[in-house]
């Protein structure tokens, strides 16, 4: 590609230059207010951090297409300059989303002055890599209740490399403390080793394969994984306290309420219900989020995929996003963005401009034509 860049990446390239580390979006947020309300936008709805653009009037006779991106990032771990590198767009956020962020604030311009096939609204929201419940999104959800209300379908656009991605695992996080005994570790018998306590858990998720879950024609892999440790001791103290960090990324075919009954009912399988039962074992929910409902006879989503180039895949979302949350208010939602899932919270983080350029052709083909 050219080393000029168009005014689609010059827009990426600006996003990317405003830090927007997560819990710290309120200067990308304003940046963002300010460009819509500079563009003309019909409507700018702010609420904290959190911004719903509608860039025309409502019209009662079309189908409603809501675009999701996120203005978060993860925290750098290396400087990584925003710029164009021959066919690569680089930046902390590139992928994970700001390019398709500027795809999305693109669209909503366009709209202001072409009209489109359908209404359109975007939400560029603040929080979206931390907690399920300290998410930005709740709070811009009474704005669109208001002003935009009964989309007909929602638009994640988180990296998906091109590709129609379908629901979404959900996804919980929980705390298994073992309590034991401290005692110096030349006189272990002394004590009970709260380590050792939790070796039959951890064999048991160790041995625990993936669970293909088949659902509306599409194949979701459920996992279940240690992803953190904690402990109380030092290297001459036998611990009596050790904590894992389970991560349980669960199918659509399960609610909430029964991914974590399934945790439960495999903890205490494993470390025995004496264990749970005098309080040597607990277990702490820390963070849930629901699965994603598969829609693919959503019109718009097959009006999507009759315009995608070919190639483009239908797959499951092997991944939380918020088509999780958009599926619990009962909105139809999809994934679908330029960025690399494969190059989210990397060091050397990029977008490829083919990839933009593509995502950018197909959304004026389905929004325009």
């Amino acid at each position: 590609m050219t080393a000029e860049s168009t005014p689609l990446e010059a827009l990426a390239l600006a996003l990317l230059s405003v830090p927007s580390v997560i819990g710290n979006e309120a200067a990308l947020a304003t940046e963002v207010e300010t460009w819509c309300r500079e563009r003309q936008c019909h409507q700018v709805v702010r609420a904290g951090d959190n911004l719903l653009v509608l860039p025309r009037p409502l019209r009662e006779d079309k189908p409603r297409l809501l675009l999701l991106g996120h203005l978060d990032t993860v925290p750098e771990s290396l400087r990584n300059k925003p710029r164009i590198d021959e066919d690569r767009i680089y930046g902390l956020g590139a992928s994970d989303m700001k390019c398709a962020d500027a795809l999305i604030l693109h669209l909503l311009a366009e709209a202001t002055t072409r009209e489109p096939a359908v209404d359109l609204a975007g939400i560029l929201y603040a929080r979206e890599e931390g907690p399920f419940d300290e998410s930005g999104f709740p709070e811009i959800v009474p704005a669109l209740e208001a002003h935009f209300p009964k989309p007909d379908l929602a638009i994640a656009m988180e990296p998906t490399d091109n590709h129609i991605e379908l629901g979404c695992l959900g996804t919980m996080h929980a705390g298994v403390l073992f309590r034991g005994q401290r005692a110096h570790s030349a006189r272990p018998w002394e004590g009970k080793n709260a380590i050792h306590m939790a070796s039959p858990l951890l064999v048991a998720l160790a041995s625990l394969p993936p669970r293909d879950v088949v659902y509306e024609d599409l194949l979701f892999r459920e996992v279940c994984s240690v992803t953190m440790v904690d402990f109380d001791g030092a290297r001459n103290v036998i611990p009596g306290g050790f904590e894992l960090n389970v991560n349980f990324r669960f199918g659509p075919d399960r609610t909430r309420d029964e991914a974590l009954r399934w945790f439960t009912e495999f903890v205490t399988e494993a470390v025995g219900e004496r264990a749970i039962e005098e309080g040597e074992v607990t277990i702490e929910l820390r963070d849930m989020c629901p699965s994603g409902r598969v829609c693919a006879d959503n019109p718009l989503v097959q009006s999507l995929r009759s315009l995608a180039p070919e190639g483009t895949e239908v797959r499951a979302k092997q991944a939380w996003t918020d088509v999780g949350r958009l599926s619990e208010l009962g909105i139809d939602a999809m994934n679908f963005g330029p960025g690399s899932g494969s190059q989210a919270h990397q060091v050397g983080e990029y977008c490829l401009r083919e990839n933009l350029e593509e995502a950018r052709v197909l959304f004026e083909r389905l929004l325009f034509a």
